[in-house]
């Protein structure tokens, strides 16, 4: 293998291994069997299987939390233990382990605390990736007090503060409202286009298929199935073909013709394609934001922070990325103080019982006039204000 070749390999499994023993060190469970995989720079890995596949145990060799029993396993050329390389991974959880008494700016501080940065960069950072994950108007409330979706938003940020060569995502969309989850997958297809590397293990199939590459399907610790997602996927012994809307006697020509030409009527479908539901549903939720709809509920997140995009041809890439039906993001509107409704009628009386006394009246009358007028407006205030 060439130099360049390798230089490009980021994560390398070759016979990759992993046994749990019991307290006597007698074999427990063989959690991952003798796999072999690569993952390379600016790719997107689908890590696939069921629950009890090896899937996580794999990711934690990865991470260095795990020891391999047998095989070889390199990140970024290193040793998993090595120290060093931790700076260059990012790591979100499938679920999300966050200090619950830290607010949401002080638990990204924390994060980037951790790895080095400055305290202006940390602020800085932390901004961004709060409006990034839709959380810029609660970033002084608790970790606590935050829903599970709102979690996983929080936790998606944390694993990007460092600008990670390498993120590691487990179940990123767990929790998340379709509009989260489109968000979610555009900053995957940004980091890939700016040669990160990301590792996704989902059950959501959808947003393997949207956003992956290559990937391998796990199935009692071993690799039974690998390639690319479009050779996986693709069926072969079928063709598509999508125009226009046909009228009824040209599709009755249309299967006529396929028939003659050997084709089995029973495999002719003619129909109108379904649309997307995530589309459709996104759609609405812009239909009601144009509207002006307001919602107590998590904002639709800003923008890409800088430092992720690097470039103007990245923020053109991450437009490009954008399907025409995702919403538009609607910056929040602010809360306008509520007006005091005014009863004329009560003016109107007050205005009256601070009138002027007459002009031709004496200066005793006027005080005695003046007097009576107080008395009288401050009972009838005393009326108004019961």
């Amino acid at each position: 293998m060439s130099e360049q070749a390798q230089n490009n390999i980021v994560v390398e499994a070759t016979g990759l291994t992993k046994i749990f023993r019991d307290f006597w060190n007698r074999p427990k469970a063989r959690a991952v069997n003798g796999i072999d995989f690569t993952v390379k720079a600016g790719q997107v890995f689908g890590l696939l299987g069921p629950n009890g596949s090896g899937k996580s145990t794999t990711v934690k060799m990865i991470l260095g939390l795990l020891y391999p029993s047998r095989g070889v396993l390199k990140v970024f050329g290193e040793d998993p233990q090595n120290v060093e390389i931790k700076s260059r991974i990012g790591y979100l959880p499938e679920e999300t382990y966050l200090y619950r008494y830290l607010t949401a700016m002080e638990t990204l501080d924390f994060y980037g605390a951790l790895f080095g940065l400055s305290p202006k960069m940390r602020r800085e950072r932390s901004e961004q990736l709060l409006n990034m994950v839709g959380l810029a108007h609660a970033f002084n409330r608790r970790i606590g007090e935050f829903s599970k979706g709102m979690a996983r938003r929080i936790g998606l940020a944390q694993a990007l503060v460092n600008d990670p060569d390498l993120v590691i995502l487990d179940e990123p969309t767990s929790g998340l409202d379709p509009i989260g989850c489109r968000e979610v997958k555009d900053v995957i297809r940004l980091l890939a286009s700016r040669g990160k590397t990301v590792i996704l293990c989902s059950h959501l199939l959808a947003d393997v298929q949207d956003v992956c590459d290559d990937m391998v399907v796990l199935y009692g610790g071993k690799i039974r199935a690998e390639g690319t997602l479009h050779d996986i996927l693709r069926e072969e012994e079928t063709t598509r073909m999508e125009v226009p809307t046909l009228s009824g006697e040209t599709q009755k020509e249309l299967r006529s013709w396929l028939i003659a030409h050997g084709v089995d009527e029973s495999q002719i479908k003619l129909g109108n394609p379904v649309r997307n539901l995530e589309e459709f549903f996104l759609e609405v939720v812009k239909q009601a934001r144009e509207q002006s709809v307001d919602t107590a509920g998590v904002q639709a997140g800003g923008e890409i922070p800088k430092y992720l995009i690097a470039s103007e041809d990245g923020k053109a890439l991450l437009d490009a990325l954008r399907r025409p039906s995702e919403p538009e993001q609607v910056a929040a509107k602010p809360m306008e103080p509520e007006q005091p409704k005014v009863d004329v009628n009560k003016l109107e009386a007050l205005g009256a019982a601070h009138e002027a006394p007459k002009q031709d009246e004496t200066p005793e009358e006027d005080d005695q006039a003046a007097k009576e007028a107080r008395e009288k407006a401050n009972k009838k205030l005393s009326d108004l204000l019961k």
